[in-house]
C-alpha cells in the first residue's frame, strides 16, 4: 500500500479570483488543494473530511471564517486552520487564537510565507495526532492489564467515540 503524504488544504475565500490565484500558486509548490467559495462549502467540504489544514478568509458573506474556524475545529480534532484576512485587527487575531486558530496571517500574503505557515501547521498536527495516539495506547496497556477481552473490547469503544 502506498501512502500519500501530500498535505490535504482546504482553502476558502469569497473572492474568485483570489482563490483561484492561491489555489494554482500552492498546487504549484505540490499541495493538493479543495476550494471553497464560502462558509457553508467550506463546511461541507470539511464534512467530507481528509484535510490537514485549511486557510479561511475571515470576512465572508454569511457564515463567516470565525464561524467555520470555531465549527471546523469542534468538528475534526486534527484539523489545524490558519486565517487569511485582509481586514486584520487585534481584536480579530485574539479572537481566531482563543478560538484555535493556528496562524493569523495578512493579505495580500507572499506565498513562501504562506507555504512555511502551512508547513508548520502540518506538523503541528502531525505532533497533535501522535500525542494522542500514544495516550491512547498507553491507556489500552493500562486497560489490558485487568480486564476480560470483552470488557478491553468495550472500553476500546468508549475510546474510539471520545475521539470523534
Amino acid at each position: 500500500m502506498e501512502t500519500d503524504n501530500t498535505i490535504k488544504i482546504l482553502l476558502v475565500d469569497d473572492e474568485i479570483k483570489f482563490l483561484k490565484a492561491v489555489s494554482e500558486r500552492l498546487s504549484i509548490k505540490g499541495f493538493d488543494v479543495t476550494t471553497a467559495a464560502n462558509g457553508d462549502e467550506a463546511i461541507n467540504a470539511a464534512n467530507k473530511g481528509g484535510f490537514d489544514v485549511a486557510v479561511l478568509d475571515l470576512q465572508m458573506p454569511g457564515t463567516d471564517g470565525a464561524q467555520v474556524l470555531k465549527i471546523l475545529k469542534s468538528n475534526h480534532k486534527f484539523i489545524e486552520i490558519i486565517m487569511l484576512t485582509g481586514h486584520a485587527t487585534v481584536e480579530s487575531a485574539v479572537e481566531c487564537t482563543k478560538l484555535g486558530a493556528f496562524k493569523y496571517l495578512e493579505k495580500p500574503c507572499d506565498t513562501n510565507k504562506l507555504v512555511e505557515a502551512l508547513k508548520e501547521a502540518y506538523q503541528a498536527r502531525l505532533q497533535k495526532k501522535f500525542e494522542s495516539n500514544l495516550k491512547r495506547m498507553e491507556a489500552i496497556q493500562k486497560m489490558s492489564m485487568n480486564q476480560s477481552p470483552l470488557g478491553l473490547l468495550r472500553e476500546m469503544a468508549k475510546l474510539d467515540d471520545n475521539r470523534k
